[in-house]
């Protein structure tokens, strides 16, 4: 069902998001942590959204699900979620725009956790030290589906076995500081698909992991997502995960998304200033195998400080293609240069 007011979209459409803005008022001023985010996730598709620290991924995530730490709060925009409201992915539910209700909305509260889980970058940080990882999961599952505890535990277990962890059973009697750290993120990424959500957003979900655990958790989000049919959004600064991961990529730069395109296009023909920079900083393997010994490439400057609003293209300061004139006096629009390529950069205008 299509809300009054709002065009047909195709039934692989997911989750939409327009013009989302998430502001802090602090004592040193007004941060605009997501400023204008425009972004579109189908239905099992991979969507990763990379960026260097502080452009606005893990709020954009944390305005999905609705749990801003305050000050911050939507003060414009869209988020549309076009979910089912059986397991069986038969019955279109009419869209929610999560970004329209209250935090504790008893419609918020019925998606997150639910049909919209999340998986954080510090599983200590998602799991209470104080409770067991069983009570924790199962808590999760009694909430949203209709079981006993009983049956909520015999799903936390099997949960725990589908992501390959080792006597299941005992392990839900086991306290979070008693796994390392790759089990206690399989704990997590267990929580979160405990009751099959249709987006799973999945916030550095390897960054405290060592490189084989790291492949091992990438190999189980990829298996679970094919065998369940849900989507991911990937939050990432890793462009190797990304390749390994993604179908589309989105890169942002303080606060906003600058390009969009398919993984190979990010790769190979990428348009945005910025998003050339990061892939010219990523060593190569050919180099090292030639002994070639230059210097990586870097992006000039630092990121500007999220107190002070920049005029033009907030990327100018940094940017060698920097059209004087231009970009430092008008915002460039995120415009498409092709089928499924946009671009929010002066030169393709």
């Amino acid at each position: 069902m299509v809300p009054n007011g709002r065009e047909a979209v195709s039934p692989e459409t997911l989750l939409q998001i327009r013009n989302l803005k998430t502001y802090f008022q602090l004592p040193e001023g007004l941060v605009r942590a997501v400023d204008g985010v425009d972004l579109e996730i189908n239905r099992g598709q991979i969507l990763g959204v990379v960026g260097e620290s502080g452009c606005g991924k893990s709020m954009t995530a944390m305005s999905i699900m609705r749990i801003i730490p305050p000050p911050g709060e939507i003060i414009e925009g869209e988020i549309l979620f076009h979910g089912y409201v059986n397991q069986d992915a038969t019955n279109l539910q009419e869209v929610v725009d999560l970004a329209s209700f209250q935090p504790n909305d008893r419609r918020v509260r019925a998606i997150r956790g639910n049909q919209i889980s999340m998986v954080f970058q510090e599983p200590m940080t998602a799991l209470s030290p104080v409770r067991t990882v069983g009570s924790q999961i199962t808590e999760a599952i009694t909430l949203h589906r209709q079981v006993n505890k009983v049956e909520a535990r015999e799903i936390a277990a099997d949960m725990l076995d589908r992501v390959g962890m080792s006597n299941p059973g005992d392990r839900l009697n086991d306290y979070p500081f008693q796994l390392s750290g790759g089990m206690r993120q399989r704990a997590v990424i267990a929580m979160a698909l405990s009751c099959q959500p249709q987006l799973l957003i999945a916030d550095e979900p390897t960054t405290a992991l060592d490189v084989t655990t790291e492949a091992q958790i990438l190999d189980l989000m990829r298996d679970l997502q094919a065998e369940l049919g849900m989507a991911i959004l990937l939050i990432t600064h890793n462009l190797g995960v990304v390749a390994e991961m993604a179908d589309e990529v989105a890169v942002m730069y303080l606060g906003k998304v600058v390009e969009q395109t398919d993984v190979d296009s990010i790769f190979y023909a990428p348009k945005h200033p910025y998003t050339k920079g990061l892939l010219s900083s990523i060593p190569k393997l050919e180099d090292a195998l030639h002994g070639d010994r230059k210097k990586l490439q870097t992006i000039e400057g630092m990121v500007p400080s999220p107190y002070h609003q920049l005029s033009g293209c907030s990327f100018h300061p940094r940017c060698s293609e920097f059209i004087a004139g231009v970009c430092d006096r008008v915002e460039p629009a995120l415009i498409q240069l092709e089928e499924g390529h946009s671009v929010r950069c002066h030169l393709y205008a």
